[in-house]
């Protein structure tokens, strides 16, 4: 007999998008304000920082009995916050440069997806049920929101784009990913997986359109008020989430090891 096998993971539809562009977008701006100004912390004392806030997130995570947003969207957070320190650290202390950086971390992503897939947990995340499956899960958040970073810095920057055009052409490349998962039969796994990871380079390019002074071809806003109006607006978005009865028990009647390995969520 086939046991229940209850998801903490959020069903996957537009506000889930909406919350996880702003909780990327909000990362940039928070990890800037520590590691840059007006703290000047550093990117590697920042990183040591961020990481063990990321742990302690990931650990309520693991230890939740179902999907609480006010539980996992943080992680969700930390992984941006953490993410956008070690790339700058990767890319700029250590010296690999945006391109360098972009590669090594696209590599990485790579592998853990291959990793994943090769271990039989079912990479569809609304059907994820087993902490093997979760923490494969949380890792291939963690570098693909530190790929995110990279990849954003080395478009707006390394390519010369600048950030308004980058947000536009990361924003052209999520349509087109939303064309192909209702106009083509491209597996869901591999479109969910685009977006997921573009989803964070377009929130670094766009904080940095508004955050950045004029003179680099931002808004001149400031690290201050970009962070505070982000988390408002994660705040109400999480609260609305939380009130939201679909998103709060969801089930899949199979055992982990009859879960399929890829479906197509909705994007």
């Amino acid at each position: 007999m086939s046991k229940v096998a209850v998801s903490k993971l959020p069903t996957v539809g537009a506000l889930f998008w909406a919350i996880k562009i702003v909780a990327t977008t909000l990362g940039e701006s928070a990890s800037n304000f520590v590691s840059m100004a007006p703290l000047n912390l550093g990117y590697g004392a920042s990183s040591v920082i961020f990481l063990a806030a990321f742990s302690l997130t990931l650990m309520m995570q693991l230890r939740a009995d179902r999907f609480r947003p006010i539980v996992f969207w943080p992680v969700i957070l930390t992984t941006s916050i953490v993410g956008t320190a070690m790339s700058d650290f990767m890319n700029r202390t250590a010296g690999l440069g945006y391109a360098g950086g972009a590669i090594v971390l696209t590599t990485l992503l790579v592998s853990v997806l291959l990793g994943w897939r090769a271990t039989g947990q079912t990479m569809d995340v609304e059907r994820i049920s087993t902490t093997q499956g979760e923490v494969l899960y949380w890792t291939a958040t963690l570098v693909s929101n530190t790929l995110g970073t990279s990849s954003g810095d080395f478009l707006s920057d390394g390519l010369g784009i600048g950030f308004r055009d980058s947000a536009m052409v990361l924003s052209a490349a999520m349509l087109l990913i939303l064309a192909a998962h209702y106009g083509t039969s491209v597996s869901g796994t591999v479109l969910f997986w685009a977006a997921y990871v573009l989803t964070r380079p377009l929130g670094a390019v766009a904080e940095n359109a508004v955050e950045k002074p004029v003179a680099q071809g931002g808004l001149g806003v400031g690290t201050a008020v970009t962070s505070a109006a982000l988390l408002a607006v994660l705040l109400v978005l999480v609260a609305y989430q939380s009130l939201t009865p679909r998103q709060q028990m969801r089930t899949a009647e199979a055992t982990p090891e009859e879960l399929p390995v890829a479906s197509k969520p909705t994007l």
